[in-house]
């Protein structure tokens, strides 16, 4: 049964435990607009609808974790999309205390993901509303999906599970880990503040960094070194007869070692 570790219910942090709903983030903004407030735990044994990146759907596997954290005081909204980085960290945090085996094997991908041993076996997505006018009205959903036990099959990127790798992580251990490991690295960040810790931190953990690199754009694939952050949190390429090239949306399909 998921349940949030004591020390985060005392800091103020509540859950709502769900046994199959469409989505955990869908249910989260739905809430907000009902009036709730963060912070807001939200788990599902099962989602029918479950969401990734760019309108792709999350394969929902029993024994996974399913879960979506609201919050409702969470800075300007031009700062929200750091929060992906954010709940990375937590993510591998977690991970680390309960798993600490993995801790070698274990990176992040840009912008969003958990990688372990080069497959990807945790996603994050972050989905806000309203703030714009005034940011204490907005909401943030941080919806995050760790492959526990199972992993879909046919994932377009290389998927993978902790158990693949002989580690039994029950879901409930590792969202108890979560629920405290995750207002730290809040604290951290600090609204956007301390966004250059988090983004040093992040890259200290990062999958390709100083290697090839190939990211698909909306409109082209292009490849090159993985330089760097920038200071929004944007992919940092140096490519061959380009030069530095800044990539704010796309997706990391290949790693292609050292130029």
């Amino acid at each position: 049964m998921m349940e949030l570790d004591p020390r985060a219910s005392a800091a103020g942090a509540r859950h709502r435990a769900c046994d199959e709903i469409d989505s955990t983030n869908a249910e989260a903004l739905r809430l907000r607009r009902q009036g709730e407030r963060g912070p807001l735990w939200i788990t599902a044994e099962r989602q029918s609808a479950g969401r990734g990146r760019r309108g792709r759907g999350w394969v929902s596997l029993a024994g996974n974790l399913q879960a979506t954290l609201l919050l409702t005081d969470a800075g300007p909204p031009e700062n929200w999309p750091q929060i992906a980085f954010v709940a990375a960290l937590a993510v591998h945090d977690a991970v680390v205390e309960v798993a600490p085996q993995l801790r070698p094997e274990l990176e992040l991908k840009w912008p969003n993901d958990l990688l372990l041993a080069g497959g990807k076996c945790g996603g994050i997505l972050i989905e806000g509303e309203g703030g714009d006018a005034e940011p204490a009205e907005g909401g943030v959903a941080i919806g995050i999906g760790i492959n526990c036990a199972a992993h879909p099959a046919d994932a377009s990127f290389a998927a993978t599970d902790f158990l693949a790798h002989g580690a039994r992580v029950p879901a409930a251990a590792l969202f108890a880990a979560l629920s405290v490991k995750m207002p730290g690295r809040l604290a951290q960040w600090n609204l956007g503040n301390g966004f250059a810790t988090i983004r040093a931190d992040w890259l200290a953990r990062a999958a390709g960094l100083g290697q090839n690199v190939r990211v698909r754009l909306a409109d082209r694939e292009v490849t090159g070194r993985f330089e760097a952050l920038d200071d929004a949190g944007a992919l940092v390429l140096m490519v061959p007869d380009e030069g530095k090239v800044v990539v704010v949306a796309g997706d990391v399909i290949s790693f292609e070692g050292a130029q």
